[in-house]
């Protein structure tokens, strides 16, 4: 398919979104991710920061930290992650460690991207690993949620250090 998109790709970023919607339920900013292997998610994640008073528990950490103890390895060669949101320097990086072979979110992050909007971490030449990036699967779902749940903190007076 056009853009390197591949027939399943909407039905996992479906299964991210769900997840993006348990994270906000906890209060947390709506981001999920699943990591697919072979077909089947082994890897799930939502944003939890805050719940888990953790800086890295970013949806792809979580998701990536299930999928590699569920394949017994911390290498997912053959992978795919799916996240609602590009990723951040930090995730980004990780899905280089992991040798994860293709990252598909749905929309970009334009304050903290570092796939797209920032940087282009995850195929960098520079780096041992490149991650094939295909982007804006169900994008305007995806950003429907985080704009939606920015729009309500905001009328309600609550922010988030996302803000």
């Amino acid at each position: 398919m056009a853009n390197g998109v591949v027939p399943a790709d909407e039905r996992f970023m479906r299964a991210a979104l769900e997840l993006a919607d348990q994270g906000e339920q906890q209060g947390e900013v709506p981001v999920g991710a699943v990591v697919v292997v072979a077909g089947e998610i082994v890897g799930r994640g939502w944003n939890a920061p805050i719940g888990q008073g953790d800086p890295t528990a970013h949806a792809e950490i979580l998701a990536l930290r299930e999928a590699a103890h569920a394949v017994g390895n911390y290498r997912l060669t053959g992978a795919t992650l799916y996240v609602t949101m590009e990723p951040c320097a930090m995730c980004a990086g990780a899905l280089v460690a992991a040798r994860i072979e293709r990252l598909v979110f749905g929309t970009r992050d334009l304050r903290f991207g570092a796939v797209r909007s920032k940087f282009r971490l995850a195929d960098s030449d520079l780096l041992n690993h490149q991650v094939k990036v295909v982007e804006g699967v169900l994008a305007a779902e995806c950003l429907a949620r985080i704009q939606q749940f920015f729009r309500e903190r905001r009328v309600r007076g609550n922010s988030t250090a996302e803000d």
